[in-house]
């Protein structure tokens, strides 16, 4: 029983963390790989392969009935590397884009 609950448990984490990690590829496939330049992060396809390799991780760390039931060392680099652009990047990015479009902040 206790068993169960664990793995139940491990699941829905393992899905919000891949929710995460999808959230991330989405959001750095949105902008143009110019922003990426004018924020010093980096190009656009650097951080499109990381976040895919993310969301590839999260996807091999979600238990073994729906998943492939991998590592958790995987989905902690995998949420890594989303927590680092959702953090660091995405505002940079934001920031830019705020100022071309001629934010007022």
């Amino acid at each position: 029983m206790i068993a169960l609950i664990q793995t139940w448990i491990f699941l829905l984490l393992a899905l919000a963390l891949l929710a995460v990690e999808i959230w991330a590829l989405v959001n750095a496939l949105r902008f143009r790989p110019d922003a990426y330049v004018a924020a010093s992060k980096r190009t656009k396809v650097f951080w499109c392969v990381l976040t895919g390799v993310a969301v590839l991780l999260g996807f091999l760390s979600i238990p073994y009935p729906v998943g492939l039931g991998s590592s958790m060392l995987f989905m902690i680099i995998g949420i890594v590397i989303a927590g680092v652009f959702l953090a660091d990047v995405l505002p940079a990015l934001k920031r830019v884009m705020g100022r071309a479009q001629g934010n007022r902040w």
